[in-house]
This record gives structure tokens, C-alpha cells and sequence, in this order.
């Protein structure tokens, strides 16, 4: 009998090892050097089209103010670019986006703001119809980009349909965009605030509508995520007696699904889905010296640390975004008697 148990045991051991190899290695995240800036730096996005390239965008705080901050990362090594139009001028970079072949950047350039194009290694500009006080959020798709932000005449949502750009209006009640996101030219998404507080706005190719997203009470929206199986994630904060809580709501068909991992009050702008089908972002880390990942599968929630970093003070990884078979973050380190440089790490690959 006990020789039998010890077969069986060992025939568990072996089968467990076989069918869930992921379950026994948990990949490490490796800390990926980036040439210093003009500290200190704001992140504002990072995105790739797969392990061999990515961009990473922001702006420094240079000397006679702030100036554009653009990494590219060709599968290597991260390198500063600085060929861009306007790359020693004043201004910022924010969201990337890739578009077919084509990698796009919304551009603030002094008060004005433009698209960088980049095609078979050469960067060009479209230029905005009209300047606006505020430069809220940016998106691209194949066959149209939108621009929304606020001008001395309020909202202003601005589309550009591959040959022009038109001004977009909004349903009666909509106060500002805070952010928008598309999965192709007839399907974007847009929260909003408006007289009666957030709500999911979405454009069907004709017009923009409210999309009937039945949000927590109380709450506001960070990011949608909208992925090409039709899924949408949708990640914010839920406010009960002035206490903000995280809440994430997914849609797969036509019915929503709300839960509240243990994140806090994480924001979860930088959330992306994992090679490994999980939800993953960057977390508030309790240790000064080592950046913090949440992975969210369904209801079962974990976390992993990134590289040590000697005499870190400040470890705080920003953006996320998934590189072929890994993830990668691209955020800010503040080493002892620094100010904040830039950072990245990778996990897997």
C-alpha cells in the first residue's frame, strides 16, 4: 500500500509539472537602462508594436522650461530620439499610438498642437485645425484620429478622417472629456463628465452617444480598455464617504461585470491586458527601492516586485504596455539626492 501511494504521488508531482509549468516559474522583472533627461521628467505613455519596437513619451524639465521627451526601444536597448519636428523646441509629447506601419504621437508644440507621423523611418507633422487652451487626450486608428480638449468656446473634440479634420459635437449635458480611446474609425469610446456626473460616451461612425454604461454611484473612470475580441475593461474609482476604492467593470457581449480587487485607490490609466490574459498595472509600491505590479485574473488578484534599485527613494513605473510575449513599464526612478529619471522594466521574453 505504501509503495502504491508513493506511485501515485509521484504520478501527481509529474503531471502538475507537465500541464502547468507557469504555475512552478514565475517570471522576474529586469530593469532595462534608459538614458538619463533633464530631470526631473513626467512619463506620459509607452507603447509596442511588438519585442523588437516601442516608444516611450513625456516631456523634461529643462532649463528654460519643458521640452519634448521621446525613447525608442528597438528591441535592445532603450535610445533618446531626438529627430523628431520640434524636438528642441518647447512643448510635450503625450499618448502613442500605432497605425498600421505607422507609429503617431500627439505633439504639443508651444500653444499649438500636431500629430508626429513616423513611416519608413521619417517623421512628419499634421498640424491641428485650431489651437485649444487644454490638450486633454489624443487616439488614432487606421482611417481616423481624435484630439479632444477645451478652447476659450469650451469642449471641443476634434476628428481627423484621414484627409481633414471636422469639429465634433457632443450630447447636450457634456462638460469635458477627460479621455478617449478607439478600436477602429466607426467604434470609440470617450468618458466624460457631465451635469450629473461621469458618463461613457460612444462614437458609431455618425454620432457621439451616451453608451448606457451603468458606472457604481459615485465613482469616475481612469481608462477603457478595448481589446479586438470585443471585450471592454473599464477601470476607476468609487468614492463611499470620501474614501476612493478601485472598481473594474468588464463587458463580454452585452452584459457588465463590476468587482473591486485589493488595489486601494489605485488609478489605473496604465492598465494593460498580458500576454498571459491577465490584467496587469503598476501599483503604489511599499518598498522605496522596488517598483510594484498588480496581476488581476477574474477575482484572484497578485502582486510581484520589480528590479532593486540602489538608493532609490522613489521607484514609480508609470505606463505599461504588452511587447510581444512580455510587459513592459516605462515610468520614473528618483534616486537618493536626485530628482526623477527615467525608468523601465520587463518581465518575461
Amino acid at each position: 500500500m505504501n509503495g502504491l501511494r508513493a506511485v501515485i504521488v509521484c504520478l501527481v508531482i509529474a503531471c502538475t509539472a507537465v500541464v502547468s509549468p507557469a504555475a512552478a516559474v514565475t517570471p522576474t522583472w529586469s530593469a532595462l537602462p534608459v538614458p538619463p533627461a533633464a530631470s526631473p521628467v513626467t512619463v506620459s505613455d509607452v507603447a509596442a508594436r511588438g519585442p523588437d519596437e516601442a516608444w516611450a513619451t513625456g516631456y523634461e524639465h529643462a532649463a528654460d522650461g519643458l521640452r519634448p521627451m521621446l525613447y525608442r526601444w528597438d528591441g535592445t536597448a532603450w535610445g533618446r530620439d531626438t529627430s523628431f519636428p520640434g524636438a528642441g523646441e518647447a512643448g510635450r509629447l503625450g499618448k502613442v499610438q500605432f497605425v498600421g506601419d505607422e507609429a503617431w504621437i500627439f505633439h504639443q508644440r508651444g500653444e499649438a498642437g500636431e500629430i508626429l507621423r513616423r513611416s519608413a523611418g521619417e517623421w512628419s507633422a499634421v498640424p491641428l485645425p485650431r489651437t485649444l487652451w487644454t490638450y486633454q487626450d489624443f487616439t488614432a486608428v487606421p482611417g481616423a484620429a481624435w484630439v479632444v480638449g477645451e478652447d476659450d468656446t469650451g469642449l471641443k473634440v476634434l476628428h481627423h478622417d484621414g484627409s481633414g479634420w471636422t469639429t465634433q459635437p457632443t450630447p447636450d449635458g457634456v462638460l469635458f472629456l477627460m479621455g478617449i480611446t478607439a478600436r477602429t474609425a466607426t467604434d470609440a469610446w470617450a468618458w466624460a463628465d457631465t451635469s450629473t456626473g461621469t458618463t461613457v460616451l460612444r462614437w458609431d461612425g455618425t454620432v457621439w452617444r451616451d453608451a448606457d454604461v451603468p458606472l457604481p454611484p459615485n465613482s469616475n473612470v481612469h481608462t477603457i480598455l478595448l481589446e479586438p475580441s470585443g471585450r471592454i475593461t473599464i477601470g476607476g474609482s468609487q468614492y463611499t464617504d470620501g474614501v476612493a476604492r478601485t472598481y473594474l467593470m468588464t463587458r463580454k457581449g452585452h452584459a457588465w461585470r463590476i468587482t473591486y480587487p485589493p488595489l486601494g485607490d489605485t488609478h489605473t490609466e496604465g492598465m494593460v491586458r498580458g500576454p498571459d490574459g491577465a490584467l496587469w498595472l503598476p501599483v503604489r509600491s511599499d518598498r522605496a527601492f522596488q517598483s510594484k505590479y498588480a496581476r488581476v485574473d477574474g477575482t484572484r488578484t497578485t502582486f510581484s516586485y520589480g528590479a532593486e534599485r540602489a538608493n532609490a527613494i522613489d521607484v514609480r513605473p508609470r505606463e505599461m504596455t504588452r511587447a510581444g510575449l512580455s510587459l513592459m513599464s516605462f515610468g520614473t526612478v528618483e534616486i537618493y539626492g536626485s530628482q526623477p529619471n527615467p525608468m523601465s522594466e520587463r518581465q518575461g521574453g
